[in-house]
């Protein structure tokens, strides 16, 4: 789905007719994660092809920081601004005077829910297939039953998508899985580990977790090793990234399950990445 989403973005932006041998705008979510990173380089080499150059941007999880980011796309009159947003909601005022300066918007990954903000098309990932594969991976690794938690980001419309499939099908299956909290790891590894050790406090018979990305579920795993849990506790991640593959690829102390953006829910010897 990395490389499928830039592909899609760009064909789009020929097809609506942006102006060739001119930028696209594109501010990601941040590149410290690789599936955004992988976004960037492979957008700015499909878009090569067709006459564009790319001016990709890390938004860092700043949403304000993003809304400047777009404001200088304008003032760089771009042919076209793609957009992964750090916050689904605030970044609606700065597409508006994108509209407002007849510069076309398109969405990757992360859509806008600002509904008065004019996106051209939104190319994504079934987020909520993704969230009710992983809660039937949870169901399977648990036996159908124990106490679990979700570390979230409900900034993003990705991940609103991602928990409200995994809390639905969980309710749908009638198990004896309860969701006892849902604390915000804002898609980070360190933020994530934070969030785990609060849980894993709060909660000694936590039986799982459901990490809403790569680096949600990595920083689970280093909180479950420093309180010597990794064995008990099993976490469900979605994602693709090479250094979450091969958490599943190691030894058995490491159970980590992960719903890819484009295949099916896996386990250490069985594992869908994004293509």
């Amino acid at each position: 789905m990395k490389r499928l989403i830039p592909i899609a973005v760009v064909s789009l932006l020929v097809a609506f007719g942006a102006r060739a041998e001119q930028e696209i705008g594109l501010s990601v979510l941040t590149m410290n994660n690789p599936f955004f990173k992988e976004i960037a380089d492979s957008m700015a080499a499909e878009a090569k092809a067709h006459g564009y150059a790319v001016l990709a941007v890390s938004g860092d999880f700043d949403a304000a920081k993003q809304q400047n980011q777009v404001k200088d796309f304008i003032v760089r009159k771009v042919s076209a601004i793609v957009l992964c947003p750090c916050d689904s909601k605030a970044i609606g005022p700065a597409i508006k005077e994108a509209n407002a300066a007849g510069i076309p918007v398109f969405t990757a990954d992360i859509a806008c829910l600002d509904p008065t903000a004019k996106v051209v098309t939104h190319v994504a990932t079934d987020n909520l297939a993704g969230g009710r594969m992983a809660a039937e991976a949870m169901v399977e690794a648990l036996g159908g039953r124990g106490e679990v938690a979700i570390l979230d980001h409900p900034e993003v419309e990705s991940v609103l998508l991602r928990t409200r499939g995994f809390e639905r099908r969980l309710a749908e299956l009638e198990s004896e899985i309860k969701i006892v909290a849902k604390l915000p790891g804002g898609g980070d590894k360190a933020k994530s580990y934070r969030a785990a050790q609060d849980i894993i406090q709060a909660y000694p018979q936590l039986a799982g977790i459901f990490a809403i990305d790569d680096p949600s579920a990595l920083g689970a795993r280093a909180a479950l090793e420093a309180a010597g849990k990794a064995e008990r506790v099993r976490i469900v991640g979605f994602d693709g990234q090479l250094e979450g593959k091969q958490a599943i690829r190691m030894e058995s102390s490491m159970p980590i399950r992960s719903r890819s953006r484009t295949g099916s829910a896996g386990n250490r010897s069985r594992r869908s990445s994004r293509t």
